[in-house]
This record gives C-alpha cells, sequence and structure tokens, in this order.
C-alpha cells in the first residue's frame, strides 16, 4: 500500500470513529419495576425499617432508582439491603465502590475476597469482605450487575459497561450490597448474608432489566 492511500485510509478511519462518537448517544433503560414495589416479605425475611437519602447525597449518587433497607427473620437475624440502578441516560450517575465509600465513611477493611455464590438458578460474582468501625464489624456480600452478568470488580465492571455501551448502546447498571453486623461470630453473618441472598436474588433480578 502507498504511504498515500495508507495516509488516507488511516484518515477515512479516523474520521468515522469522531463522526460515530459525535453521535453515539447511550439510551436510558428504565427498571423494570419502581424500587418503591420491591417486596416487604420474603420467605421468613420481614421488612423492619427504610433508610431515605437526604438531597446531597442523592445529588452525588444520580442513582435512577434506589432503596436502602433493614431486614429481620424470625430467628432474630439483621441485615440492610442496598439496591442503587443507575440508567444509562445522560444525567444517570456511575456506582461508587465500597472499596472508595466505606473507608471514606471511617470504615477500615479488615479483609476482601472475591468468589462465587451458588444458588438454585446458577452462580453469582460476588465480593465478601469485613469492615470495622469503632467497635462495630459488618460482613458485606456485594456485586455489580450489567445486564444478566454478575461482576465482582471495578475493572471489569467499567469493561462491561464499555462494551454494552458500544454494541448496545447501553450503559444501564446495578450494585447489590447485603451486610450484617456481627461481634465475634464471622462464620455466622457470611451464612446469614449468603441465605439472605439466596433468597431475595429472584426479587432483584425481576426489578433489574437484562
Amino acid at each position: 500500500m502507498k504511504p498515500s492511500t495508507r495516509f488516507v485510509s488511516i484518515y477515512l478511519l479516523l474520521g468515522a470513529l469522531a463522526l460515530y462518537l459525535h453521535l453515539h448517544a447511550d439510551v436510558q433503560i428504565p427498571a423494570n419495576k419502581p424500587f418503591s414495589e420491591f417486596p416487604r416479605t420474603v420467605a421468613e425475611w420481614q421488612m423492619t425499617s427504610q433508610s431515605e437519602f437526604s438531597a446531597g447525597v442523592l445529588r452525588v449518587l444520580k442513582a435512577a432508582d434506589y432503596f436502602s433497607r433493614q431486614y429481620t427473620d424470625t430467628a432474630g437475624n439483621r441485615v440492610s439491603l442496598y439496591l442503587g440502578y443507575y440508567s444509562g441516560g445522560k444525567d444517570s450517575g456511575g456506582i461508587h465502590s465500597p472499596k472508595h465509600c466505606l473507608p471514606g465513611s471511617g470504615w477500615f477493611e479488615l479483609w476482601t475476597k472475591r468468589g462465587m455464590l451458588d444458588l438454585p438458578a446458577g452462580r453469582l460474582r460476588v465480593v465478601r469482605a469485613v469492615y470495622q468501625k469503632g467497635g462495630q464489624k459488618e460482613l458485606y456480600l456485594y456485586w455489580f450487575q450489567v445486564r444478566e452478568k454478575t461482576l465482582s470488580d471495578e475493572y471489569s465492571l467499567k469493561l462491561a459497561e464499555i462494551t454494552n455501551s458500544l454494541f448496545s448502546r447501553r450503559r444501564d447498571s446495578a450494585f447489590v450490597r447485603i451486610s450484617v453486623p456481627f461481634d465475634t461470630d464471622q462464620a455466622k453473618a457470611i451464612q446469614v448474608a449468603e441465605r439472605f441472598a439466596r433468597a431475595f436474588y429472584p426479587s432483584i433480578q425481576e426489578f433489574l432489566p437484562h
């Protein structure tokens, strides 16, 4: 190929890429249902309270929909569930990783492990982590979700968002975080969080678009 022809080819390719980026716009994808309709009772779990974020927090969060709830089972185990959904529109924010948010709120990371969680319908990629703040300890079980994919690290999340945007014009994503307070019995906290996730996963999927 002659140098002049190569130059023209590169110029046309860069021009086409610039035009695509100029015209490309991600489509805003609403959740399947308003999060206000999320079940208050699932199996032996009953919602006991719900937290509302301040206007300032919501301006930073920029979630299309969210909820932060506390559930208790018949044995008295307490679990917090946060679900945040980002529609991918021009005013949509992005997921704030617990690895940044929790230390910023005064929580100290004791350990973090990525792994799998077995469900009747398949397996989830999840993060299990323990954080401490003063005398409080909290077990966290969380994952990111892009359409039907569950992800356990921030790099995979960004790659999935970019790929989804390029091929489907979608950047919608969700963040699911389950937390269990505990004093000394870490193994029990993990077991409670995993049992909660298995009970609630089908309901969560009903609200998130695929």
